[in-house]
């Protein structure tokens, strides 16, 4: 007797062998927010202010684990002039999710090691950013974190 079921079930393997490729194909608008994500680490650590520039958006509003807020003239400064000064920035986990047209959302956790006038900052958070593309290019238009409990910070 035929049983379409027992057909389907021999070929899954095939199909899945034949998708598993097409499914797992890199997205080109993410691979380019996560290399400007890349950058933004970078430009931080560095404290460069022409890129961080280039890589913040007009509009950034940056919402410190503290509950601070700055928008990108007062978070360029803050970097740059030193009053906080990133050491690293290590995802844990970090995700790219296409929100709109022009606009990626970037969610995960971090390890950030920093220091505000001098004094350490360990620090280990839950994120939520938003990407925007601003003239073609992918720029950091907001950033919100929360602080994760003491017991989760020994990295």
């Amino acid at each position: 007797m035929f049983n379409p079921m027992n057909k389907f079930l021999r070929l899954l393997p095939f199909f899945a062998f034949i998708c598993a490729p097409l499914l797992a194909a890199p997205d080109p608008v993410l691979d380019a927010v996560r290399q400007a994500d890349d950058a933004r680490v970078a430009a931080t650590i560095a404290a460069d202010r022409a890129k961080l520039n280039a890589i913040f958006s007009d509009d950034l509003n940056y919402a410190h684990s503290g509950g601070m807020v700055n928008d990108k003239a007062a978070y360029m400064n803050t970097i740059v002039s030193g009053h906080t000064k990133y050491f690293s920035i290590e995802y844990e986990k970090r995700k790219f999710t296409l929100g709109a047209p022009g606009i990626v959302l970037m969610t995960g956790s971090c390890f950030m090691k920093s220091a505000n006038d001098g004094k350490p900052l360990n620090l280990h958070l839950n994120f939520l950013a938003v990407w925007r593309l601003e003239g073609g290019a992918w720029r950091f238009l907001a950033w919100q974190s929360c602080r994760l409990p003491a017991e989760t910070q020994a990295h």
